[in-house]
């Protein structure tokens, strides 16, 4: 770019085209007066020719003059246009700087060939928080930035290799300190700067300050860690399926190999088998319905079912989910937990509260219930109910001579062959002390006196063994009744059947006796008058 030339230039450039005019003008006089002498030799002539050379002479100085002067004005109104675009190109490069570069959100720096800076902007001054006058050319930003001198030159080593190689530095983030002592972290996209005749001048870096992204980024890790965490912990499963038939896992925890012995890819897409075939088919339905029940509510569903283990066992589950939207398909979510320990105790609670500790049959509160509902279906379908009532012969000999648990193994071992001898639908039950009853759905008094006769010569027959003695036969009394032959209610029942008890004791033991008819019921009829 031309520069404008100052007052002794010119004036040493007029100078020597003045004298570069006269020597010329000289010799040209000198020389064409010679010349014009030897051509003409008529004076007049001479005087006329040398007349027509000074105006020819002059005319062409005027022309030379003319055309020096317009290429001077020409060239300095090049130079005033020159000047004109350089102050405007100057007035466009400040505007670009305060509106693009200062009014950026992004720090933006440059840097000379010695790593001081010349470019800083307001972002670079919001981000630091040291203004411009501070850090231009002054080699202490980069220990205020850098206080780590080990980090300091590592940063400053990447920078140097940006200037001295042609590569350019994407997304390379720094951790810098701040003027208020706060740690931030900045990933930085560089390159060479070049000036107009291309020659490296530096290094144009742009900073983003990423510290809240990395500090939302590292939070969701550690979030994700924590899910990750409870799920591998969570004492159960996890779940995301489709909510249609085969329940198509979409989503498992790692509690599913616990929980099923099988994997969880296993279920992911159906891969090896579907969720719905390890549910037991008898609850099949059942989850089902309550799935449906909850979805129609529009509320969560809580059910208990079973399912089968990869071994397998049965696993009791409690599952709790929900209907989940997603993408506008319908989903369900929800968690399974293992019950079955639970499950173990409820039942075992349930037996205790129904049976008898020491021989396992049903206990009298039982025996009453099953007794009482089997009347209430035998007067709805006309059907009969046996009642078996039985008594352990000389059992209080028993506990006197063998002692309380030889009179205890013999309670169970009789309840175990009664137990043996009986239908499948029949009610097996200690009433108390030595006395059992069984109840017959279905079966009239005599099928009720086949089955206690069999049952008294089998008992009669079969050995009993107890601690630490030879085993000893003992035999058994029996009464037997039966609705609605003998009584129409269970209160009446009961009575009936263990009169017939105590007659067989009476008539000798081990012996079946068969309740009497109750008496028929006459009409009351009121005295016969004689007159």
């Amino acid at each position: 770019m031309a520069q404008p030339q100052g007052p002794e230039v010119r004036y040493f450039k007029a100078s020597r085209a003045a004298l570069l005019y006269a020597i010329f003008g000289a010799i040209w006089i000198l020389c064409s007066d010679a010349m014009l002498g030897i051509w003409i030799q008529n004076p007049k002539l001479l005087q006329y020719a040398q007349l027509c050379k000074e105006l020819l002479f002059i005319l062409a100085s005027a022309v030379a003059l003319f055309m020096l002067l317009r290429h001077n004005r020409q060239h300095h109104t090049e130079h005033l246009l020159k000047d004109a675009a350089q102050r405007t190109e100057l007035r466009m490069l400040s505007q670009f700087r305060e509106r693009v570069i200062d009014n950026a959100h992004v720090w933006i720096n440059a840097l000379d060939q010695h790593g001081n800076i010349s470019v800083w902007n307001q972002a670079a001054e919001r981000i630091t928080g040291y203004g411009r006058d501070e850090v231009l050319h002054n080699d202490k930003i980069w220990e205020w930035l850098y206080p780590d001198t080990q980090y300091c030159a590592e940063v400053r080593g990447k920078a140097a290799e940006v200037i001295s190689s042609d590569m350019e530095m994407e997304d390379f983030e720094s951790r810098i300190c701040a003027k208020d002592g706060t740690t931030k972290i900045i990933a930085w996209n560089a390159g060479r700067l070049y000036d107009e005749d291309g020659t490296i001048n530096g290094l144009i870096g742009i900073g983003r300050d990423i510290t809240e992204h990395k500090q939302a980024e590292k939070a969701l890790v550690e979030r994700e860690r924590q899910l990750a965490t409870l799920m591998a912990n969570l004492p159960g499963m996890a779940y995301r399926c489709k909510d249609e038939p085969h329940w198509t896992m979409k989503f498992v925890s790692e509690g599913c190999r616990r929980l099923t012995g099988y994997d969880p890819e296993d279920f992911i897409d159906n891969k090896r088998l579907s969720f719905a075939a390890i549910i037991h088919d008898d609850d099949r339905e059942q989850v089902a319905n309550a799935v449906a029940r909850a979805q129609l509510e529009g509320s969560p569903f809580a059910i208990e079912y079973r399912i089968h283990h990869k071994d397998g066992h049965n696993v009791w589950v409690w599952e709790q989910g929900q209907t989940a939207e997603i993408d506008g398909s319908p989903f369900l979510e929800g968690i399974l937990t293992d019950i079955s320990e639970r499950k173990r105790m409820e039942q075992a609670l349930e037996q205790m509260a129904i049976r008898d500790p020491l021989t396992g049959l049903y206990n009298r509160r039982e025996l009453e219930q099953q007794l009482n509902a089997e009347l209430v279906s035998a007067r709805r379908y006309q059907h009969a109910v046996g009642l078996i009532w039985i008594d352990v012969d000389h059992f209080k000999s028993i506990n006197d001579r063998f002692g309380h648990l030889a009179g205890d193994a013999v309670l169970r071992q009789l309840s175990t062959l009664l137990q043996e001898q009986v239908r499948a639908a029949d009610y097996v039950a200690r009433y108390g002390g030595e006395e059992l009853a069984i109840v017959l759905p279905e079966s009239d008094a005599q099928e009720a006196l086949q089955l206690a006769e069999r049952l008294c010569t089998t008992v009669a027959k079969t050995p009993i063994r107890i601690p630490d003695r030879a085993p000893i036969c003992i035999s058994i009394s029996v009464g037997v009744a039966a609705f609605p032959t003998h009584a129409t209610d269970i209160k009446q029942l009961f009575k009936v059947a263990d009169q017939a008890m105590y007659t067989a004791k009476q008539q000798g033991r081990n012996r079946v006796h068969l309740a009497a008819l109750p008496p028929p019921q006459h009409d009351s009829q009121p005295p016969e008058c004689i007159t």
